[in-house]
């Protein structure tokens, strides 16, 4: 971290601590003078300032934090380029709280009504950013923030899709590059992705806030990645006995394989798990897939590589320190 206490950027944002740093910039939580509030500034490394590619990205997460106003949703307040060396940064709402990361790892297994609610919030944030054309891809616990009195707030945009944008490229990647979990089967292959991804990545969450862990273990990232493109995960009640049918099949739907098979927009995700009333109970016997054979070593091997595809295409996700302050 380049910065410590007591430092001050472009004559009015007094850095109180630094906050964490991940693979493209540096986080700082900042006092500024003119109203005496607590923000965020988020640095970007020297390094990327001269790497097309990356700046290029840094550059759409700003673009996309211009677009987004919503309570759930941590503000873009302004952006700035000093001189001193500090080079350009943005200066993001600071969130009194701790990482739903945090939360989970000390409450979880959630109750079934706390999980429902708190999916509803994500659905609502999600389904904003996708009516204005942004895909996160890289929603998990870590990068959400849930405030004292329960409000989520979702976080850093480093790799979000910007719909009609040209597709970006990264000569580097961060040697810590973002947990495998959550990521939907088609970003594990070299894809994009679209709403669905999220989609799929918000079906994971609530399967952990429901049973304390992940549908996919494994023993390594790699075993994980090849599961979700291989078998169909596990049904939400051998884990949650007392989850009502109607939930195990929203989360079932919400985790299929293929993007087409999932829910459409989060609008009809939200709307299902307000009314589990009206979800129709599936045939599990009918609809799940007969999971792919043994995979022979050549087909392993191949799965490797696309796997570092994905993270390629998906670029270097920021992990920041995991503290009550955290922020992307």
């Amino acid at each position: 971290m380049r910065f410590a206490a007591g430092h001050v950027v472009d004559d009015r944002y007094e850095v109180v601590e630094p906050l964490g740093e991940g693979g493209m910039s540096e986080a700082y939580k900042a006092r500024d003078r003119r109203d005496d509030r607590l923000v965020v500034l988020k640095i970007p490394h020297p390094g990327i300032i001269g790497d097309i590619a990356t700046y290029t990205r840094y550059e759409r997460e700003m673009a996309i934090g211009r677009q987004l106003d919503h309570p759930n949703v941590q503000r873009l307040l302004a952006e700035g380029k000093p001189g001193g060396g500090t080079g350009p940064y943005m200066v993001l709402e600071y969130v009194e709280g701790k990482t739903l990361r945090d939360y989970l790892n000390k409450h979880a297994p959630l109750p079934i009504d706390e999980a429902i609610g708190q999916t509803l919030q994500l659905a609502d944030a999600l389904g904003y950013c996708h009516e204005r054309g942004v895909i996160h891809r890289d929603l998990k616990p870590e990068n959400i923030l849930i405030t004292p009195e329960g409000q989520l707030k979702l976080v850093d945009f480093g790799i979000a899709l910007l719909r009609g944008a040209r597709r970006l490229t990264f000569r580097h990647l961060s040697s810590s590059v973002g947990t495998p979990d959550y990521m939907a089967p088609e970003q594990v292959r070299g894809e994009r992705g679209d709403e669905r991804t999220d989609i799929y990545a918000l079906g994971v969450m609530l399967y952990e806030m429901l049973t304390g862990e992940v549908p996919y273990q494994g023993d390594n990232p790699l075993a994980v990645m090849s599961q979700r493109v291989t078998a169909d995960p596990p049904l939400l009640r051998q884990a949650r006995r007392d989850a009502p049918p109607a939930l195990e099949a929203v989360v079932f739907k919400a985790l299929r394989r293929g993007p087409a098979d999932r829910y459409a927009s989060m609008a009809d995700l939200r709307h299902d798990l307000e009314h589990l009333d009206q979800v129709e109970i599936p045939d599990y016997s009918a609809v799940i897939e007969r999971p792919v054979e043994t995979v022979p070593v050549l087909k392993t091997a191949l799965i490797v590589v696309l796997v570092f595809a994905a993270l390629g295409a998906v670029g270097v996700i920021a992990e920041l320190a995991h503290r009550a302050q955290a922020v992307p």
